[in-house]
């Protein structure tokens, strides 16, 4: 999965037309546990890779979300 493809995923996740790198995840007005582990699901399902709680827990910004499921993905 590409990044743009990621991004209309996490748009989606987030009920949203888009999203921006630069926007932080917590002023999304859809932001919550449901779309965190819908999040987790991704990870899991498209990248390969196991994403915890705390580890969205640390991350800030839209970029920061895609830079970790850069470093991790295994698919």
């Amino acid at each position: 999965m590409d990044k743009n493809a990621f991004l209309d995923e996490l748009a989606n996740i987030l009920d949203e037309s888009s999203v921006e790198d630069s926007a932080n995840l917590r002023d999304y007005p859809s932001w919550d546990s449901l779309a965190v582990l819908s999040i987790v699901a991704l990870a899991d399902s498209k990248f390969g890779f196991t994403l915890t709680f705390p580890d969205v827990k640390g991350l800030t910004t839209v970029a920061d979300l895609w830079a970790f499921f850069e470093k991790s993905r295994t698919k």
